[in-house]
């Protein structure tokens, strides 16, 4: 991934990032925004947004991923276990299996949902970066649940500025490790790239403000598992800050998360599961809001540890 380091010149002084990045790289507007939300542009060392203004004369660290072609990316293939939750003409919320990716990304060849909704002749809004399109909140791979997708450009717009007010209600299921103490808190802690590895996040000083609030729903043999609202949306976050909290996720082994566990319980990957999605329909104003089921391996898991805690008791 290249990096770059860029002089603020004097006539983009007070200019917004995305608009003097753009001026600076040759990249539309939106694929600068995305940069920043991304947390790959910092100054002086901390991440800053796309909305943030320069000075003349400051520096920016700028992560540049690869450049790819979408359109040799996108997989036009339906995805077994993908649901449809709603549909009308404005916007789509499906209900993710693990294992598929939300649109396409650098190194990923899996499944992905925008190419499993090109698929089924689903239209989607073209706002956004290309491989993007229609996409306005993201799950990881790993993760199963409800998200959505916009099909015409004003849900799309409209819905982003929902998603960077935090107005929509996003309620997640994790089972982490251990038994978390205390039972009901919040974690507030700045989320930033891991210094050690370009695709791991990490609590850091200077990384992008995060929250989540939690609370302990059942107690498990070696495990919690626990209902999460996030205020923010950052990637990886429930992931990252439970791992802050030395309760890495069950089969999250990507954050420290023990093998042991994962294997009794048979996942490979994370138990984390966007339960309950709600928000202000971007047309019509009425309140939208889905639930969904945890998928099958993540119920299994639970099976397992609960019927260990019939043994043990």
């Amino acid at each position: 991934m290249p990096s770059r380091t860029l002089p603020v010149p004097d006539g983009l002084d007070g200019m917004r990032v995305d608009a003097a990045l753009a001026r600076m790289l040759g990249f539309s507007r939106t694929q600068a925004a995305e940069l920043a939300e991304d947390g790959r542009v910092m100054l002086g060392g901390v991440a800053v947004g796309k909305s943030d203004r320069l000075t003349a004369g400051s520096w920016l660290d700028v992560d540049i991923p690869e450049v790819r072609r979408p359109e040799a990316e996108l997989r036009l293939t339906p995805v077994e276990g993908l649901g449809i939750v709603y549909d009308d003409d404005d916007l789509v919320i499906v209900d993710k299996p693990a294992g598929v990716a939300a649109h396409p990304s650098v190194g990923w060849t899996g499944p992905t949902v925008v190419g499993a909704l090109a698929a089924a002749g689903y239209r989607i809004a073209t706002s956004g970066a290309q491989e993007r399109q229609g996409i306005v909140s993201r799950l990881d791979v790993g993760t199963s649940g409800l998200m959505v997708v916009a099909k015409s450009e004003v849900a799309y717009s409209r819905l982003k500025r929902a998603f960077k007010d935090r107005t929509p209600l996003k309620v997640y299921h994790a089972l982490a490790q251990g038994h978390v103490d205390p039972m009901k808190g919040t974690i507030d802690a700045p989320i930033g790239r891991h210094p050690g590895s370009e695709w791991k996040f990490a609590v850091l000083d200077g990384g992008r403000h995060a929250v989540s609030h939690y609370e302990v729903i059942e107690m498990l043999p070696g495990a919690s598992l626990c209902e999460v609202h996030i205020e923010t949306g950052r990637t990886h976050q429930i992931r990252v800050h439970f791992t802050a909290l030395r309760h890495p996720l069950v089969g999250d082994l990507t954050y420290g998360a023990d093998p042991t566990t994962a294997a009794t319980v048979g996942l490979n990957h994370q138990w984390l599961h966007a339960v309950r999605l709600g928000f202000d329909h971007p047309v019509t104003g009425d309140w939208l809001e889905v639930t969904s089921n945890y998928a099958p391996d993540l119920q299994r898991a639970l099976d397992i540890l609960r019927e260990g805690s019939k043994a043990a008791g």
